[in-house]
């Protein structure tokens, strides 16, 4: 029983980690049909983030408070301007997106490389986040329960934005029906960016999460990234319920994998288990009519 709930938890986690990242990932693909191939690495952006702001305050606690929203700032400069210099001219092209964004990474995995160097460095967990509360005799990590919360809030936050907001009222339209919007006088080259800035935002928000459970390093976003569209996919492009479900699921399933195989084996068995799904279901768990499907 200690096993279970203590692979559950830890699928828990994982979902976590792979939600804060699906949630921009979705929204982007959801609404241009864009396969930015360089979000892992707006990921990596948050990460050092948070460790540069950290060498500059030296509190743990206060440093990562600040990192935070520091993070979703930079990583969400980082797609606008990603978007306004190479995607804006590319939206009827989605290979060519594709392999440009993947391009943007590569580049961007040196810049860090050459910044920061190739060595992993560390970013200090608060003293508040270290150690664990036992729940029916398994131990709950404080900085892995603190993922959640974040995961949780982001999703809080960005369902409020798009119900109750006229940005978020602006999404939606354009995802339902892009022309039917310009009509009705929306900028949706405006909204696209806002969306982009918002997606790639989060991101940032996942890179600070992550440095609570492992090292930052330039490559760290691709250990992430296939996980995050095996999400979208799952869960339904443009679809938040669908990636919050496709996410926790896929985590969980992950970490029973990985209780009784190796990692890649399990990160194999995921993929067959998200194709056989696909198979059933390719709209994924829910679907909605956006622009690439139209």
């Amino acid at each position: 029983m200690d096993a279970v709930l203590g692979q559950l938890y830890a699928g828990i986690s994982l979902g976590s980690v792979l939600l804060l990242i699906a949630l921009g990932l979705t929204l982007t693909f959801g609404q241009m049909g864009v396969i930015n191939m360089a979000h892992g690495e707006f990921l990596m952006a948050g990460a050092y983030t948070a460790f540069v702001v950290q060498q500059v305050i030296g509190s743990a606690g206060l440093a990562l408070l600040i990192a935070l929203p520091l993070a979703f700032l930079v990583g969400g400069l980082l797609g606008v301007l990603l978007e306004v210099s190479l995607i804006s001219r590319l939206y009827s092209r989605p290979l060519d997106t594709l392999l440009v964004t993947w391009g943007v990474a590569l580049m961007l995995q040196q810049l860090a490389r050459d910044v920061f160097g190739a060595p992993a460095v560390e970013v200090r967990a608060p003293e508040w986040l270290r150690g664990n509360v036992e729940l029916f005799g398994v131990p709950f990590t404080h900085g892995r329960l603190f993922i959640v919360v974040v995961a949780v809030t982001a999703v809080v936050a960005l369902s409020a934005v798009l119900r109750f907001t006229s940005l978020g009222r602006r999404i939606r339209a354009v995802v339902q029906s892009r022309g039917l919007a310009e009509t009705s006088g929306i900028n949706s080259r405006l909204t696209d960016r806002m969306t982009f800035f918002i997606g790639s935002g989060l991101a940032g928000l996942a890179g600070v999460a992550l440095t609570l459970i492992g090292s930052t390093q330039p490559y760290m976003g691709q250990n992430y990234i296939v996980d995050a569209f095996l999400v979208v996919v799952a869960g339904g492009v443009g679809q938040i319920k669908g990636a919050v479900m496709a996410a926790f699921g896929l985590g969980v399933l992950q970490a029973f994998f990985a209780f009784s195989q190796s990692v890649s084996t399990a990160k194999v068995l995921l993929l067959v288990c998200v194709i056989a799904f696909l198979q059933l279901r390719p709209q994924g768990l829910f679907s909605v009519r956006t622009r690439s499907l139209v």
